[in-house]
């Protein structure tokens, strides 16, 4: 008796207001979560790609672009102390004074704008302030080598020994002061790049998944709505709620199109383009810095075997063979070029430029990329010869071989490999650019209060919807 009535009790509690009110609410509530994960699962996405297509990127690309300024405006020193006051170099001289005073201009701008990027950023201030202070003293050290060069005429590859200190202490400034403070400003912002999209993709994937279930249940609210209203009131269709189920469904698709397409967006800014940037800019100024090697390597030969030694270290970060050795290596890069170009997938040789053929995305990067593989091997040959000559006590021709911008010298096949570089590089700095702009056009303002609109009709469309059956029980 006490069981059929709590029975009767509660059937009576159940009328047909309350369980359309209770549904109506019910489906407010499954929209309203749609719209909020929709939003909150975008709004991190369009942090995410702030953080790195903005910020954190641009700032490693700068602090990497300092570097390679820096590394090629001592590069252009050791040419100037190496041919010395030789008439036989006075155009190759002022050549070399134009492009020292180009690439300090270039590291000034690059500081300043690494200085910029760093307001926020006290060990990133450390660093810029580290290159600022240190900058002119490396300056004033070079200035003071030239003019001691001036004084003494000096021939080329014989520099006095003063000048020479003045010039060691230069470049020792530069590789235990500036260049680690350049690279640890590059080092900070990649390793917020990387922890930024390691977050985002893990936060998209599983934000996905939300849009998905609100966006399922609220569905499944609109249509138990729906089907209360069709039998409770013997009517077969409600046109505003068989909209608002329609454009809920669309928002859901919208939704997960948006979130799909900010994950891709994320890959090609960041694992297609970006790394690709980094590895190549730091490639660009290992390169340089590699160059400068023969230079000091001819100038100074009480260092000579320290800077041949520095020169391999450098070209096994640029393409890294295990376990070779200066004499051996342009035979393994040989076999190892051949194999690749048997088998383009197979890359077989670490370093930069091992880590930018694994990576290529875009179109025309595969052939630029193999330009510098080609012109990374030319170069290496170019050095052997340089240093054969110097063995043989042919030091003038070794300088000149190796300064000389003729079809066949070593630096002009060095300036085919910095032109390659610099091609592959803009290929992925515009894939990047575009990546980044794809994104901040689908998740910036127009969709965001595309959405909020979207949001209030559905609202409103819903209680509209409702609200003339409810009139017939007042």
């Amino acid at each position: 008796m006490v069981s059929a009535a709590r029975r009767r009790v509660g059937r009576s509690s159940w009328t047909t207001p309350r369980l359309v009110r209770a549904l109506t609410a019910a489906c407010l509530v499954c929209v309203l979560g749609l719209g909020g994960a929709v939003a909150s699962v975008l709004a991190g996405a369009r942090d995410g790609i702030d953080v790195i297509g903005h910020r954190a990127a641009p700032q490693a690309v700068r602090a990497a672009d300092l570097y390679f300024a820096l590394s090629d405006m001592d590069a252009q020193a050791a040419n100037l102390l190496l041919i010395g006051a030789d008439p036989d170099y006075l155009a190759l001289r002022r050549q070399t004074l134009d492009t020292y005073e180009q690439r300090r201009t270039e590291a000034g701008e690059d500081l300043q704008r690494a200085a910029e990027a760093a307001a926020g950023d006290p060990a990133g201030q450390r660093a810029v302030q580290t290159v600022i202070g240190e900058l002119g003293r490396y300056e004033a050290l070079v200035a003071r080598t030239q003019l001691l060069e001036d004084q003494d005429q000096a021939p080329a590859g014989r520099p006095s020994a003063q000048a020479l200190e003045t010039y060691r202490q230069a470049t020792d400034l530069l590789r235990q002061r500036l260049l680690p403070a350049a690279d640890q400003v590059t080092a900070a912002n990649a390793a917020t790049v990387d922890r930024v999209y390691t977050e985002q993709r893990e936060g998209l994937a599983a934000g996905w998944w939300w849009i998905l279930a609100t966006g399922l249940l609220a569905l499944v609210a609109l249509g138990a709505l729906h089907h209360t209203l069709t039998v409770r009131f013997r009517r077969l269709v409600n046109p505003l709620l068989a909209a608002v189920t329609l454009l809920t469904a669309v928002a859901l698709l919208a939704g997960l199109h948006l979130s799909t397409q900010a994950d891709r967006d994320l890959v090609v800014a960041k694992s297609n383009a970006y790394d690709s940037v980094l590895a190549l800019s730091r490639a660009r100024a290992t390169a340089y810095d590699m160059n400068a090697d023969e230079s000091r390597y001819l100038t100074d030969p009480v260092r000579a075997a320290a800077y041949e030694q520095g020169f391999f270290d450098k070209t096994q970060a640029f393409a890294r063979l295990e376990g070779a050795s200066l004499g051996d290596y342009d035979l393994r890069l040989k076999a190892a070029a051949e194999a690749h170009r048997a088998d383009r997938s197979d890359v077989p040789f670490g370093g930069y430029l091992g880590d930018e053929l694994r990576n290529i995305t875009f179109a025309g990067e595969q052939d630029t990329a193999e330009r510098v593989l080609e012109a990374f091997r030319q170069y290496q040959l170019d050095d052997r010869r340089m240093r054969a000559l110097r063995a043989q006590g042919r030091l003038k021709e070794a300088v000149t071989f190796n300064t000389g911008l003729a079809a066949g010298q070593s630096n002009a096949d060095f300036a085919e490999l910095g032109d390659a570089l610099d091609a592959v590089l803009a290929v992925n700095r515009q894939a990047m650019d575009r990546a980044v702009a794809q994104a901040d056009g689908e998740l910036d303002g127009p969709a965001a209060a595309g959405g909020t609109v979207l949001l209030a009709a559905l609202l409103a469309l819903t209680v509209l919807g409702v609200r003339p059956r409810l009139r017939e029980y007042r």
